[in-house]
C-alpha cells in the first residue's frame, strides 16, 4: 500500500501548477486522491515556501469540482497561497448503502468520525486534520503546513467551520460559502448524524458550527459567510440566521453577506472566490 503520494496529473495554470496526487490513507483504508495548486515560485527564490489553504468540498464532489470550476487559481497565484483540495469521503470500500443516496456514504462524508460500526472508515475529520497535513509536510517541502487556513461550501463550509472552531491553533482564518452551519436542525445533518453518530443527539453538538461557537468563540480573525438569496436549500438547510444568532451571541466576529440573485452553484462560488482568497491572505500575513 503505497502511503507516499503520487502524482497523475498536472496542468499549468496562471504560472503555477494544479497537480492531482493518488495515495493510500490508513485513516480511511483506502486510495485517496487530492489536488494540490502550486503557485509560481517568486524567482530568484526557489526554496520559497507558500502557506496552505484547504478547501472541503460540498455534497457529491470529488477533489476535481473546485479545481475546474471555481478560478481560485488566479488569485491563488498573485497571493502566493498553495490550494489543497481533498475528496469528500472514501471510496471504493463497498460498505452495504454506501451509494444508495446522493447526500450520504461516497461524496458525503461530512468532515466528522463516525461511530458507527457500519461507517467506521468515514474518518474525514481525522483525514483532513491530522493526516492530510502531515503527508503534505512530509512530502512537499514547498508548502509551509504549520501556516494554513480553511474553507468550504456546503457540506464543506460545515467542515470547514467546525474543524477550525475545534483547532484554533492549527488555522489562521475560516471562510464559507452557503455553509449547513447547523446540522442537528435540518434534514441533510439529521440523515447523516443519525447513521454515522448514531442516536445520542449530545454527539452531534460535537459537528454543528452553531453550537461550536458558543464553547469556541475566541476566533483570531472575522468568520466569512456568502450566501446567495436565491439558494433553493437557504430555508429548509442551510440556516445562516441560527448562526449568526449564536455569533452574536459569544461576541465572535462574523461576516455574513447575503448575495442577491445567486444560488447555491459554482457560479456562485466563482463569483466571490476572490473576496476568500484575500481574506485568507491577510490571515495568513500576506500582505
Amino acid at each position: 500500500m503505497e502511503t507516499k503520494p503520487s502524482e497523475i496529473s498536472s496542468a499549468k495554470m496562471f504560472g503555477g501548477y494544479n497537480k492531482r496526487f493518488k495515495h493510500f490513507s490508513p485513516t480511511l483504508g483506502c486510495s485517496m486522491n487530492f489536488h494540490v495548486y502550486f503557485p509560481p515560485s517568486p524567482s530568484p527564490s526557489p526554496s520559497h515556501k507558500f502557506p496552505v489553504l484547504y478547501w472541503l468540498s460540498g455534497l457529491t464532489c470529488t477533489d476535481e469540482n473546485f479545481i475546474s470550476k471555481s478560478g481560485a487559481q488566479r488569485v491563488a497565484s498573485t497571493e502566493g497561497i498553495a490550494l489543497v483540495v481533498p475528496d469528500t469521503s472514501p471510496r471504493g470500500l463497498n460498505v452495504e448503502g454506501e451509494a444508495d443516496s446522493w447526500d450520504f456514504g461516497v461524496g458525503a462524508g461530512f468532515y466528522l468520525n463516525a461511530t458507527q460500526d457500519k461507517w467506521k472508515n468515514w474518518r474525514m475529520y481525522d483525514y483532513i486534520v491530522k493526516e492530510l497535513p502531515k503527508l503534505l509536510s512530509d512530502n512537499f517541502p514547498q508548502l509551509e503546513t504549520s501556516k494554513a487556513s480553511i474553507f468550504g461550501h456546503s457540506m464543506g463550509g460545515h467542515g470547514a467551520l467546525t474543524i477550525y472552531l475545534k483547532n484554533l491553533d492549527k488555522y489562521k482564518s475560516v471562510s464559507a460559502f452557503a455553509p449547513i452551519v447547523n446540522p442537528i436542525n435540518c434534514p441533510w445533518g439529521q440523515k447523516a448524524f443519525s447513521n454515522y453518530l448514531g442516536g445520542n443527539k449530545s454527539d452531534w453538538e460535537d459537528y454543528d458550527a452553531t453550537y461550536l461557537i458558543t464553547k469556541f468563540p475566541n476566533v483570531s480573525a472575522t468568520i466569512l459567510i456568502d450566501q446567495g438569496e436565491d439558494d433553493k436549500f437557504l430555508q429548509d438547510q442551510l440556516l445562516p440566521h441560527k448562526f449568526e444568532e449564536a455569533c452574536r451571541n459569544a461576541n465572535a466576529p462574523l461576516l455574513l453577506r447575503f448575495q442577491p440573485g445567486y444560488d447555491h452553484s459554482y457560479y456562485f462560488i466563482a463569483t466571490f472566490i476572490d473576496d476568500h482568497i484575500r481574506h485568507h491572505a491577510q490571515a495568513l500575513r500576506l500582505n
